[in-house]
């Protein structure tokens, strides 16, 4: 649960009357199954960070694949995957250095 406390925080921390509106955090289902977890970036302080892809896959119904692309961050996983795509983002997002290589994993 603390990654959660720690997403609703952060998202308290860019609402600024403009960013939620365009976008802010989006977490959906998806038909593989599993879970899609779109965050939008433009306009935050991280909109220029690197970040390399992340991709791994353990079994069909355990794998994670995030990105950032078009100022948005992307992570889509298995059913279970749900918590370590928003715990992959948080390592990002915390990140002290803007230009770095984020291709290590919980």
């Amino acid at each position: 649960m603390e990654i959660l406390r720690w997403l609703q925080e952060w998202y308290a921390s860019q609402c600024d009357g403009e960013w939620e509106h365009v976008g802010g955090i989006r977490i959906t289902s998806i038909d593989n199954p599993g879970w899609h977890v779109a965050i939008t970036l433009d306009g935050l302080e991280m909109e220029n960070k690197q970040m390399d892809v992340v991709r791994i896959e353990r079994t069909d119904d355990d794998w994670i694949y995030c990105k950032k692309q078009d100022g948005c961050f992307t992570g889509v996983g298995g059913p279970g995957n749900l918590e370590e795509i928003l715990k992959f983002f948080y390592q990002w997002a915390t990140i002290i250095h803007k230009e770095c290589e984020c291709n290590y994993y919980l």
